[in-house]
């Protein structure tokens, strides 16, 4: 199976079009598992491979061409997207997104945010945050 979902943590990831996020954003050719994670893993693995020692919300990892890891921290995401004004629906899409297109070797700045937002609308993810 291209595409695989692991949920490490106690909580539940919210209900997302990820398979077909996946399907658009990288191809049925490309294989991607995603991994819900929580603090002590995100911040390992930061550690280990990027020699950062903070908490990340969403880390990705390409293994080849047409492979890829990405690890979501979810308690990272529950303490931040209030603070961007986003529902946790919401910044939890943004975040798989925004790994999905590092993998397709995007780098941050105006074009990624722009692709991140087209396909959010295009999946009809909108921030219900009052």
């Amino acid at each position: 199976m291209p595409f695989s979902i692991t949920n490490l943590t106690k909580q539940t990831p919210p209900h997302l079009p990820y398979e077909k996020l996946f399907a658009v954003v990288l191809g049925k050719e490309y294989y991607l598992s995603l991994v819900f994670s929580g603090d002590k893993r995100s911040q390992s693995l930061n550690q280990i491979y990027r020699n950062k020692t903070y908490i990340p919300n969403v880390l990705s990892f390409s293994l080849s061409d047409t492979a890829g890891e990405i690890f979501l921290n979810q308690k990272q995401a529950r303490r931040e997207h209030r603070g961007r004004g986003e529902s946790y629906e919401y910044f939890v899409a943004l975040l798989v997104i925004h790994g999905m297109l590092h993998l397709k070797g995007m780098a941050h700045g105006s074009t990624m945010e722009a692709k991140e937002k087209l396909l959010l609308r295009k999946f009809h993810i909108e921030n219900t945050l009052a």
